[in-house]
């Protein structure tokens, strides 16, 4: 889109660290340690190339089971940040390829994401298969989270398209952003945890059966009612606005918005936000929904008290996308991109869509012919929905075969 020129408004937390973090300001006792800590074969910085090293790790011993030796030859590196690294590896013992994220480990304090990854259990949420402690020659401890391994990210995959100057083909936005959409209502509504960093870069794609998995919980928390947690938090084209408006109370809708952003990313080919700070983020928004209102505002944050915003009309949703674009995508972005929290729908009511009904069909199939993934093996996400809402997300031929109607 093209940029307007707007006066300047005021908002809040535009420098990045204006207060201290509550989350980290929250005590936890020492980790317990899953496996005994191991001496690595080779020992290896996070700023180093790993490629050729072995971790070794003893895995089992409780309740009765063996206890059994596993060695990861690491392959490459796949991804790096200011946690660490993530690596690709390969078991020795077993051949099976996995991926590892190694983390320092401040000994004080648990590990979030650990925690948060021991509970869940879902098709389209990365798994942990097991974790160890290393340490290396200058003591410093590490933690290393072993998962599964799946080869892309929507990110890549987007990237794909766009350098071939070509659209993603329509029933692949709508089947990997219907799954994760799934994988929200899970994180949601079972263990109840927000991801709170939804983004291309964290939706991993498996290129022969087009599965998707949410990765990277190394932001995510449970949210609990009163208590205050960070604002500066989510990657900035992503960021829901009451983020920006420095709101320390949220709910999972900001995992909604960071969704219907990369919905929307999919649908244009580029990101819908481009902005190049916060305040620019802000702009960005307004250009396309309009200036909030003060219900708005307040819905977003109570606490805010400046309104002197430049009055700017919203964009027609239908002017942002192109000509052909199917309605029910245009709409199912309007109920996702909404200022007010409460007013985004939820995970499981976006599954539910029109704009998904084409999964829903009785013998669809991939574009090569193969069979999608399982899309309808629903677990505790359906927890609490209403016999409405499940008729709309199981398909009667799904529920034939399960013998669920006569």
């Amino acid at each position: 889109m093209a940029s307007l020129p707007l006066p300047p408004f005021p908002i809040p937390n535009s420098n990045p660290n204006p207060n201290p973090n509550p989350d980290l300001l929250l005590r936890h006792p020492p980790p317990a340690m899953p496996d005994t800590p191991n001496k690595e074969v080779l020992m290896v910085d996070v700023n180093e190339s790993v490629t050729g090293h072995i971790i070794s790790t003893t895995i089992g011993g409780k309740n009765g089971e063996p206890k059994q030796t596993v060695s990861y030859m690491a392959e490459r590196v796949v991804g790096t940040g200011s946690f660490g690294i993530v690596f690709q590896a390969k078991c020795l013992e077993t051949g099976e390829t996995v991926a590892i994220k190694k983390v320092l480990q401040d000994k004080r304090y648990k590990n979030r994401e650990l925690q948060l990854m021991r509970s869940m259990d879902h098709p389209n949420v990365i798994s942990l298969k097991h974790c160890f402690f290393s340490t290396t020659s200058r003591d410093e401890l590490f933690l290393n989270l072993v998962m599964e391994y799946v080869p892309e990210t929507l990110y890549r995959v987007l990237k794909h398209y766009s350098n071939a100057n070509q659209r993603m083909p329509l029933i692949y936005v709508k089947l990997y952003t219907y799954q994760l959409f799934r994988g929200l209502a899970y994180i949601h509504n079972a263990p109840g945890v927000c991801h709170r960093d939804v983004k291309p870069q964290n939706v991993l794609v498996d290129p022969l059966t087009h599965q998707v998995k949410l990765c990277d919980f190394g932001s995510a928390k449970i949210l609990v009612n009163g208590e205050a947690n960070i604002s500066y938090i989510c990657s900035r084209y992503y960021r829901a606005p009451e983020l920006i408006f420095g709101a320390f109370e949220y709910t999972t809708s900001i995992d909604i918005w960071s969704a219907g952003c990369v919905l929307a990313e999919l649908l244009l080919g580029q990101p819908l936000f481009p902005g190049e700070n916060s305040v620019d983020q802000l702009v960005e928004i307004i250009k396309v929904l309009g200036t909030p209102t003060r219900e708005e505002i307040r819905c977003m944050n109570p606490s805010y008290t400046d309104f002197r915003f430049p009055q700017i009309k919203a964009h027609p949703w239908h002017k942002i996308f192109h000509k052909r674009m199917p309605p029910e995508a245009i709409d199912l972005a309007s109920r996702l991109l909404q200022y007010s929290p409460s007013l985004r729908c939820t995970a499981l009511e976006a599954c539910a869509h029109p704009f998904f009904d084409e999964l829903r069909e009785p013998n669809v199939r991939l574009p090569n012919g193969r069979p999608f993934p399982p899309l309808f093996n629903f677990k505790q996400e359906l927890a609490g929905a209403s016999p409405e809402l499940i008729g709309k997300l199981i398909p009667e031929h799904v529920r034939r075969q399960s013998g669920l109607v006569s």
